[in-house]
């Protein structure tokens, strides 16, 4: 079961239910993704809400990791998410929020 309380949500992935936390680990990883932005900078590129879809594999990816997981963002990219795209788009709003602050669920 997630601890939410440690930045933990958890995620039907490809049917599976997974743990996702972005750990500094995976905050730093997604720093470098996203070209060397502090984490400040990537909480206000987050919090405009417009994040494509490669901006998700990565999120998800680091998220996955950051609890475990040894999936790349290639294997990210070819998995399945309850709801479809909404699915992703709620994975990735309700990490962020565990991450960064915020109501979440």
């Amino acid at each position: 079961m997630a601890n939410r309380h440690r930045g933990e949500i958890e995620a039907f992935l490809d049917g599976e239910r997974m743990t996702l936390v972005l750990t500094l680990g995976a905050l730093a990883e997604l720093e470098q993704a996203f070209g060397g932005e502090d984490m400040l900078a990537l909480a206000s590129r987050f919090e405009t809400g417009r994040i494509a879809a490669t901006d998700a594999v990565k999120i998800i990816g680091a998220g996955l990791r950051g609890a475990g997981y040894q999936h790349s963002d290639e294997d990210v990219s070819r998995m399945t998410a309850e709801g479809g795209a909404a699915g992703f788009i709620s994975i990735v709003a309700e990490l962020l929020s565990a991450t960064f602050g915020g109501s979440g669920k």
